[in-house]
């Protein structure tokens, strides 16, 4: 795994913030691969939340849409929905302790999702 390397400790909540604070996030090879390793991209996107601005196309088409996109809702959900396989992508990084710790995030309110659903079925989201 590029820019990666073993995690040596166990990686409670507390660490992954302190690391997600300094850019850095764990991952695994696989969805059963026990072994994390810590992620260090040389360039991370960032959204500015302080000067984030819905364009006015996309706020008349989240109105208009036969979708409603909801905050904290399924967080299960949403983490299982990113797990599964996807064209281009036969295997999730998403193991079982990644669930784990950022449900416990979750939880705690320290991660949040941001989901779109049509018709009472979930179908778009991130954590």
């Amino acid at each position: 795994m590029s820019g990666a390397s073993d995690v040596a400790f166990e990686i409670t909540p507390t660490v992954l913030l302190k690391a997600y604070a300094c850019g850095i996030f764990p991952m695994a090879e696989s969805e059963d691969d026990p072994q994390l390793h810590w992620i260090e991209p040389h360039q991370r996107g960032i959204l500015p939340l302080d000067a984030f601005h819905l364009p006015k196309r996309l706020a008349r088409t989240i109105r208009t849409a036969d979708f409603e996109v909801l905050i904290d809702n399924d967080f299960d959900a949403v983490i299982e929905g990113c797990a599964e396989p996807a064209p281009g992508r036969k295997k999730t990084w998403i193991n079982p302790e990644i669930r784990k710790l950022y449900g416990e995030l979750f939880k705690a309110g320290q991660c949040h999702t941001v989901e779109v659903w049509r018709e009472g079925r979930l179908i778009g989201g991130l954590y």
